[in-house]
């Protein structure tokens, strides 16, 4: 089976899913031949990405949210006037997807969760079956956690999660735990976590450790390292320009986003302190470290997260980096590390059945082209 992945560029979580799905698909035999990325003038794409991906990437211009000039928090209303205003760039973006799709004629299109993937696939109609991948298809679900008294965000996050997926053929939603499949086509999977985060052995050294998806929050951080200068900090951010290791206070340290040495500091962490995405919170629950979690203000989707990671054990929202807090929060429970482990090794049997259920679809759809209407005399 061929391959395509269109990847939402926004923070770690996308750029790390794909790098598992990446690496699970060809621990089966099938084929990544080309990956698509939404890119953002606030980010650069890590050199992780690149270099564990293994595969030609295109970059694109895709639609991204708009921040304070704090970058913190995010503008809903600026986003949405902005991307309008891009339109002409986003249709540019989608022909050179279709140009892509052409040339590698995959069997499968897999879209992490950008808005391109999804009118691509509306305007577009390719051949190949489509995919979406990610923790926001489980909104489908009757058990998923919505934050309350946000009615207009909580539109605004349905209505964006549908045009990522129009027309899936498959929604694979990812879950913390293990939950009942609710309906035929949403199907909850495990978080995807690369094979470096499982060959992790976890320990516990003197320093917490931090990830900020928006550099604006570094001014918090530094407040609250200066709070508390008896407490350890290592954290980690992706802002252009800035050195590869940053010393603002004796007890602190930003370090450019490395994904060996994030994943190592994570192993020897006592705890994780996080803006309330989806990837990082996978991680530290699967080894066993208490999460502090912060929903970046204006994104309603890492509110859910919150709510839904503490529901699943992972540890607790927080709406500052306040470092205090996590010295009392216990660590995770080890009957909920154990559960998050298995749930995850299941993943090759359930890529298995997905892949067995594309090939009898396609079998049918071949069969049906190639039989023939009855003469009429």
């Amino acid at each position: 089976m061929r391959f395509v992945f269109i990847i939402q560029g926004e923070g770690r979580g996308h750029l790390t899913q794909a790098i598992s799905f990446a690496q699970l698909i060809r621990s089966q035999g099938h084929e990544l031949t080309s990956v698509i990325v939404g890119k953002s003038k606030r980010r650069e794409i890590p050199e992780f990405f690149t270099r564990e991906i293994a595969a030609p990437i295109q970059l694109v211009d895709s639609p991204n949210f708009e921040c304070d000039p704090q970058q913190k928090k995010i503008h809903l209303g600026k986003t949405i006037w902005k991307n309008v205003l891009r339109a002409p760039l986003f249709w540019k973006s989608l022909n050179t997807i279709h140009a892509e799709i052409q040339n590698t004629q995959p069997d499968v299109i897999l879209n992490f969760y950008d808005l391109l993937g999804g009118f691509y696939k509306l305007i577009f109609q390719p051949k190949a079956r489509f995919w979406v991948i990610g923790h926001q298809y489980l909104i489908s679900h009757p058990d998923f956690h919505f934050a309350p008294h946000r009615n207009l965000e909580k539109f605004l996050f349905k209505i964006n999660t549908k045009m990522t997926a129009f027309g899936a053929d498959e929604k694979l939603a990812l879950s913390f735990l293990p939950q009942e499949n609710s309906c035929d086509k949403v199907q909850v999977v495990p978080p995807l976590l690369r094979k470096e985060v499982k060959s992790l052995i976890s320990r516990q050294e003197d320093f917490y450790l931090a990830y900020m998806v928006n550099p604006g929050y570094s001014e918090e951080v530094i407040h609250f390292a200066k709070r508390y200068p008896h407490l350890q900090i290592k954290a980690y951010w992706d802002k252009k320009d800035a050195a590869e290791i940053e010393y603002p206070l004796p007890n602190l340290s930003l370090h450019l986003v490395n994904d060996r040495t994030f994943l190592e500091d994570m192993a020897a962490c006592k705890g994780l302190v996080c803006t309330a995405g989806f990837e990082s919170v996978c991680e530290a629950m699967y080894l066993g470290k208490p999460v502090m979690m912060i929903p970046v203000a204006g994104q309603y989707e890492q509110a859910c997260n919150a709510m839904d990671a503490e529901a699943s054990g992972a540890g607790m929202a927080s709406n500052s980096f306040d470092f205090g807090k996590l010295e009392n929060l216990t660590q995770s429970n080890s009957e909920v590390r154990l559960e998050v482990q298995a749930w995850n090794s299941t993943w090759p049997r359930i890529l298995s059945e997905l892949i067995e259920k594309h090939t009898i679809q396609n079998q049918v759809v071949e069969n049906g082209a190639n039989s023939t209407s009855p003469a009429f005399g």
